[in-house]
């Protein structure tokens, strides 16, 4: 059985679950980009492009995607910004051939035993600070129902 718990700040929004799977099986699916359109509880992540798995702090990997804020279809690089094994994983996102601009997604795993995982993910643009985008007014571009959507659908490819 899963609980949800929710906490929200003034530039970030977390959600948490927990999941019956080990951690290490959680961390498997979240490092490969292939699989980040099936728990995607937004709509806009449609698929990777050639990405390879995870790895370290410092990889790239891109996205294709859709959003009506974005005009369509659109592309993403994301830069991994945290990574330790089974642990911790975490992206900034830009516009493809863009530097991030201070938004990132965080998947942090806490083994409650060997086959449940406590899962928080944390969407954060704290670190947005250009004055244009700020003025769009988009943030957040997510709410909190969506990120509770992405779990659910993580924890149900893990289920």
């Amino acid at each position: 059985m899963s609980t949800n718990q929710t906490a929200q700040g003034d530039t970030k929004i977390t959600v948490t679950r927990t999941i019956d799977a080990p951690a290490k099986d959680i961390f498997e699916v979240l490092t490969l980009p292939d699989n980040h359109a099936k728990i995607d509880g937004s709509g806009t992540v449609v698929s990777e492009d050639h990405t390879d798995r995870i790895q370290q702090v410092g990889d790239v990997f891109r996205m294709n995607m859709n959003g009506d804020h974005m005009g369509g279809d659109y592309q993403t690089d994301n830069h991994v910004v945290a990574y330790d094994e089974n642990k911790l994983v975490g992206w900034k996102t830009a516009p493809a051939g863009t530097q991030p601009p201070g938004w990132q997604w965080v998947y942090t795993l806490e083994p409650l035993d060997q086959n449940s995982t406590r899962v928080s993910l944390t969407y954060d643009w704290s670190d947005v600070t250009d004055p244009d985008l700020l003025a769009k007014n988009l943030f957040p571009l997510f709410d909190e129902e969506q990120l509770e959507g992405s779990l659910a659908r993580l924890a149900a490819l893990l289920g």
